[in-house]
């Protein structure tokens, strides 16, 4: 099939999903075309036959801002009739949905029917849609796709309450390949250079945005080190980086904690790993989360949003109540300080990872293709 996915280029979960599953779509034989702003970060031309499309932004004096949704869904229209696209496989439900929509009546006054696949990822719903600026037009983009998948049942039901939705949506979970993390552990995992052999190896990954909690992250640090010998990981940037650095500095851990910034090298990273903290507000899904079980890590995280659905507690780690930096530390501490206990959970997450593979989940997403497809 010829598939166009349409997503924000960033290192967030929804990027990295809608950029591995293009690559994947790739390798199995269809073209796949991406068409956003800039090259999606992790996307690898090289070695898989991809097309990509930049959204381009003309300054004007008339915009304060510039009307990104009118220039995406021109870009949609152009790429769909020159490539005669079958299917638009939109992530996030603003803009992208609504500008796909857009793209779709332009398409059609032309004779052409583009079918539109919206996944929405949490954020789109949660925060950014459900602000009465945007309500109206989120619940629309869901209610005239032709196909809506969400990434965990958490955020169905979430979406479900939020708005007056009329369509169906199915949940298609986040997926990673397990192979890429098999690699690493194999051949690249050198836990020698970060870490003295006594020390166990703590990770934060994410954007460092108020919603992850990154000084949560610390303090529960801060009191696993007291007990056992460690090092915590902290990789990603943001706007809580400097907040994070400097509770460090106020702890006078610095020596402890490595701040890596954001890295394309991430199964390289987390193969260090023993323990993943993942303190959430809210999750969707948990894709960093699975990225760390996938090689073979603890994760300790709040029960917030889809991270239940992730993370098994007791099995594939544990999971606290928002904020209860005392009893995530204290999980931690349990797995951390007995060896047999932390291959036990390190065994159960690598495990649990097989059911969110990629063999699994990819044949879903073509089927959702086929199926509305062929239902033109």
């Amino acid at each position: 099939m010829k598939i166009g996915i349409v997503c924000y280029p960033t290192f967030g979960g929804s990027g990295v999903v809608a950029t591995e599953l293009g690559m994947a779509l790739a390798d199995k034989g269809h073209e796949v075309h991406f068409i956003t702003y800039n090259q999606p970060v992790r996307l690898d031309f090289f070695t898989h036959n991809l097309h990509f499309h930049e959204v381009l932004l003309e300054e004007y004096p008339l915009f304060q801002y510039q009307p990104y949704e009118l220039a995406l869904s021109s870009k949609m229209v152009e790429v769909v009739e020159k490539h005669q696209l079958e299917v638009l496989h939109v992530h996030y439900a603003i803009p992208h949905a609504y500008a796909a929509y857009m793209a779709k009546r332009m398409l059609q006054e032309k004779g052409l029917d583009i079918k539109v696949v919206t996944t929405l990822h949490g954020t789109d719903i949660t925060l950014v849609g459900s602000h009465p600026t945007y309500k109206s037009a989120v619940e629309f983009s869901i209610n005239n796709s032709d196909v809506v998948t969400a990434v965990s049942k958490s955020l169905k039901e979430h979406t479900l309450r939020l708005f007056n939705i009329t369509n169906d949506i199915k949940v298609v979970y986040n997926f990673i390949d397990t192979e890429k993390y098999d690699k690493a552990q194999e051949t690249e995992c050198n836990r020698i250079s970060i870490a003295k052999p006594e020390e166990r190896i703590v990770t934060h990954v994410s954007n460092f945005r108020p919603v992850k909690r990154t000084e949560d992250v610390i303090k529960i640090f801060y009191e696993i080190q007291k007990e056992v010998p460690s090092k915590l990981l902290m990789v990603g940037d943001g706007p809580e980086r400097m907040n994070a650095e400097m509770l460090v500095a106020k702890l006078g851990i610095e020596e402890r904690v490595i701040f890596l910034g954001n890295s394309n090298e991430v199964a390289k990273i987390l193969c260090y790993t023993d323990v993943f903290l993942l303190p959430s507000e809210t999750e969707s899904f948990g894709l960093a989360a699975l990225e760390a079980m996938a090689a073979s890590s603890a994760v300790i995280s709040t029960n917030t949003g889809g991270l239940p659905e992730v993370n098994i507690h007791g099995k594939t780690g544990y999971l606290s109540n928002l904020g209860d930096v005392n009893d995530m530390a204290k999980n931690a501490i349990t797995i951390l300080k007995d060896d047999a206990i932390l291959e036990v959970f390190k065994a159960n997450a690598k495990a649990h990872t097989k059911l969110f593979s990629l063999e699994n989940i990819l044949p879903v997403y073509e089927e959702l293709y086929k199926s509305c497809s062929v239902s033109a």
